[in-house]
């Protein structure tokens, strides 16, 4: 814990000089996005870990329609192969995705199947949410891990009913969509903040000599194109992605209660507050006595019980003070004087945030 305190007092200079970023990563532009894909299709060629086909009869049934459609007539037969395995595929079309290009698809059973190592993908038309096919697939799949099964044991390792087809779609028809025509452009921003819009206006005003871009709320800039008296709106968009500005961040404190991990902005500001940490030990021993009646008489043997209870203190019990509007390295310092663990600072730093001393956005996940 010491360890990773002090690292983070060591990148203290650094976060303290925040670098510009360009604005390609700050923002989405309007129109530019992706879209998602998805298809049922039918995985073959498994060693013996497909689907049971008694527990999956939609794989039994998308088996017979493939096969139908290949020229063979299956009506009324009994199969049972072990070999097959229905799965959804999925993938997203890429922006300005053109016809013959190919795209990655992820691959993931729905049935009782074992495994999909060394399977193949059958062709997979691929819709989007219009209905719409836009891309097919087909290829051998890379299962994301491996599974070992004995009569006493089995051993899984990763999640080898899923995998990925690298490049195993490829694009069949393209979204209609003429960027070229648009005369206004709308810069959404991932994490919508007044200051970082402003600025970003300011940026793209200076980078044109005129004004072309107007922050209209803290998501969102518009951009005249048309103004920017270019070839083209992607020349525009392409000089406007490169600019770069500071952003501006919520004071914010993130902590994962499942892994420890504590997150603290540098903005975070706290009130003047004492911490002390410390626990209590309570140690109870149960030690029972046989008690015997003195020879000859007439006396019974009992059990008297005999109890030790014991309350400690960890020794060396430490308060901390923590300065009015102190900053992110006087936190940590102040914190580290505690010799806490993980857990308990994310209980102090909850403590502080209750009592309204902390100054910032308390995220637990």
């Amino acid at each position: 814990m010491k360890k990773l305190l002090a690292l983070i007092l060591c990148l203290l200079p650094i976060l303290a000089e925040a670098a510009p970023i360009r604005i390609k990563d700050l923002v989405e532009f309007d129109g530019v996005r992706g879209n998602d894909l998805v298809g049922y299709g039918l995985v073959v060629g498994l060693n013996g870990t497909g689907d049971g086909l008694r527990n999956s009869p939609f794989t039994e049934e998308i088996m017979q329609n493939i096969l139908e459609r290949l020229g063979v007539n299956v009506t009324g037969e009994q199969f049972r192969p072990k070999n097959v395995a229905a799965v959804m595929v999925t993938a997203e079309l890429p922006p300005f995705a053109r016809a013959g290009s190919r795209i990655d698809v992820t691959v993931a059973a729905i049935g009782d199947a074992k495994s999909l190592l060394g399977g193949t993908l059958v062709m997979t038309p691929l819709s989007a949410a219009d209905g719409e096919i836009y891309a097919v697939s087909q290829g051998t799949i890379l299962a994301g891990g491996v599974a070992a099964e004995g009569d006493g044991a089995k051993v899984v390792q990763g999640v080898p009913t899923s995998g990925v087809i690298p490049s195993g779609a490829r694009v069949e028809r393209e979204i209609e969509f003429n960027f070229a025509d648009l005369d206004q452009v709308r810069l959404a921003l991932r994490t919508p903040d007044f200051t970082t819009a402003e600025r970003i206006e300011r940026a793209i005003n200076g980078e044109f000599g005129r004004r072309i871009a107007l922050m209209q709320d803290a998501g969102t800039i518009s951009v005249n194109t048309s103004a920017a008296n270019m070839r083209s709106t992607a020349h525009v968009i392409g000089r406007i992605e490169n600019i770069t500005v500071e952003p501006e961040q919520r004071a914010r404190v993130v902590v994962d209660q499942r892994s420890g991990t504590i997150v603290v902005g540098e903005d975070v500001r706290i009130s003047r507050v004492a911490v002390s940490q410390g626990n209590l030990t309570l140690r109870i021993q149960e030690t029972p006595q046989v008690v015997q009646p003195s020879p000859f008489s007439e006396g019974q043997t009992v059990v008297v019980p005999r109890t030790d209870a014991e309350i400690q203190e960890e020794p060396g019990i430490k308060m901390a003070e923590l300065p009015e509007t102190a900053s992110l390295s006087e936190v940590v310092g102040g914190l580290n004087a505690l010799g806490v663990s993980p857990r308990d600072m994310i209980d102090i730093l909850k403590s502080i945030n209750a009592a309204g001393a902390l100054h910032a956005e308390f995220l637990v996940n």
